[in-house]
């Protein structure tokens, strides 16, 4: 509440705030997938608008990756200094603000600068997030909130482009920054309203350079972390593949128009759902690095069934979507016990831990969104080969055997 005194909550919260904090997470999490997915059917109508090519309009996406991948570096760093909350309520100010100069941009140039600024606030909510969990929670009760913030991530993914399809319909494409910024107000309201400090003052770092540099390089020189996050870095760039791509995968391939986006995100957002669900239950009930091998399992396995089918068959309803189901709910499974792993490798700078965790995830994503979906979309071959290559990266990286010498027990 403003203007309390600043406590640490206990190990483990009571139901009451277990459910507001879940909530809070889950929104603050919602903010950067909702800034792709929700304006992903107004591609072409931001060309047209803008006179501009299909490839200009992409650059936007990836300069709202690029800027949220870079200051994800930072979030964590300056919570660790400031406080969780602090840095959340100014990233939902400057996300705001960046939200309404997209819907007055006149210009490319000018859409895309705000699509950065948004990119530099949108991070903080899943940084801090994550980070705010682990202040609170251990365990199987951390790895159950993990899984069920996954699940309200989720939502954006389904419901975000067949919304933004309607109101591009309906309306024009402005009117989707127009929404972001309300959302963010409200969010704000709510943050400031119930979000705790969850960092005590006498648990906090020094922003000084010299230290600040020492526990950037730890993190960076472990190899533990080097495989964990670098499993989960590819593992959603896997995912993400298919998300960068789907405009042309729907459009050409498919012919689907705006407003039929749910065929290629409601399947993805069920995987995630299911794979988040399934690592809530399975919480306390298998070791970490079992409940990872499940997930991999699964995964590669929609991903291999996606290959072969592209191999002999042509794109067509429902099979080019369906594995993508398989794919999300394998990663969903893996990514509790994986993020856990490397949060739990320093637990005296988690900030800087899931700082440069998300760092990894979004930069690799940028360059798939500007490199390896370009190249790749025109077939849904090579889709489904890029998706399995990614795939297979996660699991060489996090091999039980390697993972048993390189990081630490659950």
């Amino acid at each position: 509440m403003p203007g309390q005194p600043e406590t640490t909550p206990g190990p483990i919260a009571s139901q009451a705030s277990r459910r507001t904090i879940l909530l809070l997470l889950g929104g603050l999490a919602l903010l950067g997938p909702l800034s792709v997915d929700f304006y992903l059917p107004a591609f072409s109508s931001i060309a047209h608008s803008m006179q501009v090519g299909p490839a200009q309009v992409q650059y936007t996406l990836t300069a709202y990756l690029f800027s949220y991948a870079v200051l994800s570096l930072w979030h964590g760093a300056l919570s660790d200094t400031f406080g969780r909350r602090k840095v959340v309520i100014v990233s939902l100010v400057l996300f705001g603000v960046a939200s309404l100069g997209c819907a007055l941009a006149p210009d490319i140039g000018a859409l895309s600068v705000f699509r950065m600024l948004q990119g530099v606030a949108a991070g903080a909510g899943t940084v801090i997030g994550r980070a705010i969990i682990r202040d609170l929670y251990e365990g199987a009760p951390a790895a159950r909130m993990l899984s069920m913030v996954s699940m309200i991530f989720a939502i954006s993914p389904a419901f975000a482009p067949i919304l933004g399809g309607w109101v591009v319909t309906a309306f024009e494409w402005r009117a989707i920054f127009y929404a972001l910024a309300l959302y963010t107000v409200t969010l704000l309201w709510f943050c400031m309203r119930y979000l705790p400090e969850t960092l005590a003052p006498g648990e906090r770092q020094s922003l000084a350079p010299a230290k600040l540099f020492r526990n950037y390089a730890k993190v960076f020189l472990s190899v533990g972390f080097q495989r964990g996050a670098g499993a989960i870095a590819v593992n959603f760039a896997g995912l993400f593949l298919t998300v960068a791509a789907a405009p042309l995968v729907l459009g050409e391939h498919l012919g689907l128009s705006a407003n039929q986006f749910g065929w290629h995100f409601v399947p993805m957002v069920g995987g995630i759902f299911l794979g988040s669900l399934a690592a809530d239950r399975l919480a306390g009930k298998f070791g970490l690095q079992r409940q990872i091998g499940i997930g991999f399992a699964v995964m590669l396995a929609g991903a291999g069934a996606n290959l072969l089918y592209h191999a002999v068959l042509p794109p067509a309803l429902p099979w080019s979507v369906a594995p993508i189901f398989f794919y999300a709910s394998g990663m969903s499974l893996a990514a509790p016990g994986l993020t856990l792993t490397v949060l739990d490798l320093f637990p005296d700078v988690r900030g800087v831990v899931a700082s440069m965790q998300s760092f990894s995830m979004v930069m690799l994503t940028a360059i798939v969104t500007a490199v390896a979906a370009p190249a790749l979309q025109h077939s849904m071959f090579y889709l489904a080969l890029g998706q399995l290559a990614f795939g297979l990266a996660g699991l060489v990286l996090w091999l039980p055997g390697l993972a048993r010498r390189s990081l630490p027990p659950p």
